[in-house]
């Protein structure tokens, strides 16, 4: 392992790595928020920014207005969304693909989108969970998402215990079945601005940022990633097989259906608040990889602060690369995301479970 030395103490790689995307993705922040379709200067930004954390009487004038809510009630909340949802989907991914061992896998494999698909044209085209208030579509998605994840465990554990491949098949299965009821939600409506807010919303989108919701769904996602990375050398060992793992004496099967639960429950999360964006979770994991190699002690710290600059830089150029509109982020995700990762896989010596 290359090593940095600093006063004669030796720092792992990874850990100076952390520290300066630590500090890029604070700059990414600061950066960020001064772009957008409206043109607002560099130093009111920041003056909004400094009143509303700090409270400083000399800068009341920053208080209210128009400029004011765009800075702190749109940009902002947007900002720091894309970056807990790039750092959650990026550790999903990570967790996703030593569970069924597949380097293929992303934090949607076992049907969580199709899942959380379904809720939200249920609730957007049929009305179904309006009771639950404002944020009925997402709450129904965020449902969605957890029952299915559910499903998939009690059916994998039909007849034997789950594993990895059962999981797999399980997953694809009935993500097929729920695609399946969305499309056919879908081409039956009769209600076209039902049909394209569903659309909207299942290619992915941050307009719906709130501080409220952001919190939770930050408080989630962070929890997430600490429980697993301290769970790195359990994940270690799934990459090994369930076979290895039982002759050196652990048994693999509660650890991947815990871990499965945990990470449903921080998808289901990252749904309710964004809608579907896919490829975040694939991609990230696959490209620390190719630096770090396969240990989670050091791959997940950094996947989620790659996951969460990416997806800022994401989120700006969503709102600002067409001047009359925003275009969905799931959308412009894919775009970069599907050639990078052919590239990555063509180009690129890539290493998963020990294999070269």
């Amino acid at each position: 392992m290359i090593n940095k030395k600093i006063s004669g103490i030796k720092i792992p790689k990874y850990i100076t790595v952390s520290i300066a995307l630590a500090t890029v993705l604070i700059l990414s922040v600061l950066s960020a928020v001064t772009f957008g379709t409206v043109q607002i200067s560099i130093p009111y930004v920041y003056s909004v920014i400094i009143y509303e954390i700090m409270r400083i009487d000399s800068l009341s004038e920053f208080a209210e207005g128009p400029i004011r809510d765009i800075i702190w009630l749109i940009r902002l909340p947007r900002i720091f969304l894309a970056a807990t949802i790039g750092a959650g989907l990026s550790v999903c991914g990570i967790v996703m693909q030593a569970i069924v061992k597949n380097p293929l896998a992303d934090p949607y494999i076992l049907g969580v989108s199709s899942g959380a698909s379904l809720g939200a044209v249920v609730a957007i085209i049929l009305g179904i969970g309006v009771t639950f208030g404002p944020n009925y579509v997402g709450i129904m998605a965020l449902i969605g998402a957890f029952s299915v994840s559910m499903l998939v465990l009690i059916v994998s554990n039909i007849g034997s215990r789950a594993n990895s491949i059962k999981l797999l098949l399980s997953g694809f299965s009935i993500s097929a079945v729920c695609s399946a009821f969305t499309s056919f939600i879908v081409f039956y409506s009769q209600d076209r601005n039902a049909m394209q807010t569903a659309m909207f919303w299942i290619m992915g989108s941050l307009s719906g940022a709130r501080w409220d919701t952001n919190i939770i769904v930050f408080l989630v996602t962070i929890f997430g990633i600490v429980f697993f990375q301290t769970q790195s050398r359990m994940l270690n060992m799934m990459l090994l097989g369930d076979e290895v793992s039982i002759t050196l004496g652990t048994d693999l099967h509660k650890y991947r259906i815990m871990y499965l639960l945990v990470a449903s429950a921080m998808i289901g999360f990252i749904v309710f608040s964004s809608g579907v964006i896919g490829f975040v979770g694939l991609i990230i994991p696959h490209f620390v990889r190719m630096f770090f190699g396969t240990d989670h002690m050091k791959v997940i710290p950094v996947s989620a602060l790659v996951g969460a600059i990416f997806m800022i830089w994401a989120d700006v150029l969503s709102r600002t690369i067409m001047s009359a509109t925003e275009l969905p982020i799931g959308i412009l995700v894919s775009m970069i995301g599907a050639p990078c990762f052919v590239y990555m896989l063509v180009k690129s010596s890539y290493g998963f479970g020990g294999v070269r």
